[in-house]
């Protein structure tokens, strides 16, 4: 099992949503889906976004694929309007 560890804050609350919206059509072809989402209580050190989304996929080759996918390209610039945002690999 791989994750995609997505931190973000958010910029325009109507774009997010339209993209959070969108998201999970693209997960369907890469067999991944959201684990948890919610706000980030940090219990020590520094942060700098409100809110974290984990993402499951079976491997790395998988969990790439679905990042580099057209689908879920097409979403990239409506997602960057919504949110700052820094997704990480986690095996």
């Amino acid at each position: 099992m791989l994750i995609i560890v997505v931190d973000y804050t958010v910029k325009d609350a109507e774009k997010l949503g339209h993209y959070a919206a969108a998201v999970p059509q693209t997960l369907q072809g890469f067999d991944g889906e959201v684990l948890v989402r919610g706000a980030i209580n940090v219990l020590v050190g520094e942060l700098q976004q409100e809110t974290r989304v984990i993402l499951r996929f079976a491997d790395k080759a998988t969990a790439l694929a679905w990042y580099q996918s057209d689908d879920y390209q097409a979403l990239v610039e409506l997602r960057n309007q919504g949110m700052d945002s820094q997704f990480s690999l986690v095996s």
